[in-house]
């Protein structure tokens, strides 16, 4: 199974939801807040871990600063949400047979997913 790293602008109920549903994920807000983007990104690619995220700037850090995290990200475009609304968004994209995160930066909304092979 997967692991997951959520980054700090990911609320905690989500975090609590997908743990709750069986799903390995850690939080930066819980383990290691206030540290950089570029940090969060090497803790992904050492624990093999897929980052979970709103913050736009990890699309950067691959394809203009090459950072690799062979885990993926999943960027989530979402606004005026409750704290658990990520939480079902995720689990949506999760359950997809045909969706695979690894070596990829996923751009998903509710209406929409797009991948870009890493």
């Amino acid at each position: 199974m997967s692991k997951f790293l959520a980054n700090e602008n990911i609320p905690l109920a989500t975090v609590f939801r997908l743990r709750n549903e069986g799903f390995d994920i850690s939080s930066i807000s819980l383990d290691a807040p206030s540290i950089t983007d570029k940090e969060v990104m090497q803790i992904s690619i050492n624990e093999n871990r897929t980052i979970i995220t709103f913050d736009r700037d990890y699309g950067e850090l691959i394809y203009k600063y090459g950072f690799r995290p062979p885990a993926g990200v999943i960027y989530l475009r979402m606004q005026n949400y409750q704290p658990e609304e990520p939480a079902e968004l995720i689990l949506k994209l999760l359950n997809n047979p045909n969706l695979e995160c690894a070596g990829f930066f996923t751009v998903a909304d509710e209406k929409s997913i797009r991948q870009r092979k890493i």
